[in-house]
């Protein structure tokens, strides 16, 4: 079929490859070995990071719109967060082809470099509540990058916000957590099991409060099924070793595994 009306002519027009910047993009993966499985190696971490700047781009823009009770806009972003989630379980798959006699050929090459050291699944965890101060000085050698992990320490976590909604609305929720210092991980409150609990009784009351509930235990639930996949993986890799960064690697995934984002939202159905 003859397309007359491709353009071809871009000696002063920006093409697609200018505007993704795509020759800084793909002149990114620099292997640090001769193996061929580290080309693997990059582009699946690359490409997880990409993923996780617009999981943060989109949770950001959901905590502000939750704050200024725009609920409606933020259940667009939440949804869409979990539709990237799925995207970071499944690269978990392309991952797993990679055997541990492959990867202990280039392993050695990453020194004290791993994904322990992610900012942005760091950033994810804060904006979702789970704040660990003796991770930040990991931190140190970058003075400005620094400075912005410390903001999303600091500030409410989505479910902060949703917990302030839930005042709003008018339940009796314990004061003391919405003026509360957000750098402590949230571990739970009575008021706020019952406020949940009252919403799931009366679902067509408090429409818009159920839905957000919902759309939080569909975040939660894609990122525990991301830290199994990735606990799987490790352990399908390297066995129990070490991490290159130093953690105890599978040991480590697993305890964090028991760790909950957002306890009274499974509670609840207990408690129905």
């Amino acid at each position: 079929m003859d397309e007359k009306g491709i353009h071809t002519d871009f000696l002063k027009r920006m093409t697609y490859g200018e505007y993704l910047n795509l020759d800084q993009v793909l002149n990114s993966q620099e292997r640090l070995s001769e193996h061929h499985d580290e080309m693997l190696f990059i582009v699946i971490h690359q490409v997880k990071e990409l993923w996780m700047k617009l999981i943060l781009h989109e949770l950001n823009a959901a905590i502000a719109a939750i704050t200024k009770g725009e609920l409606q806009e933020a259940f667009k972003m939440l949804a869409r967060v979990s539709k990237i989630q799925m995207q970071l379980v499944q690269a978990w798959d392309v991952l797993s082809t990679l055997t541990p006699a492959e990867y202990m050929e280039f392993r050695g090459s990453l020194g004290q470099a791993s994904g322990f050291q992610s900012y942005q699944n760091r950033m994810i965890e804060f904006a979702l509540g789970y704040k660990q101060s003796h991770i930040l000085k990991i931190y140190e050698k970058n003075p400005v990058l620094l400075s912005e992990l410390k903001k999303s320490y600091e500030a409410p976590s989505i479910y902060d916000v949703s917990i302030e909604a839930l005042r709003k609305e008018g339940f009796p929720i314990n004061p003391t957590l919405t003026d509360r210092d957000f750098t402590q991980t949230y571990q739970g409150d009575p008021t706020v099991a019952d406020a949940w609990l009252e919403v799931y009784r009366d679902v067509s009351k408090y429409w818009d409060l159920y839905q957000l509930a919902e759309k939080l235990v569909d975040i939660e639930d894609s990122h525990q099924q991301w830290r199994f996949r990735h606990m799987k993986t490790v352990e399908r890799i390297i066995g129990h070793k070490t991490g290159t960064g130093g953690s105890s690697g599978v040991g480590y995934l697993k305890k964090v595994l028991d760790h909950r984002f957002f306890p009274e939202l499974w509670d609840v159905r207990t408690k129905l």
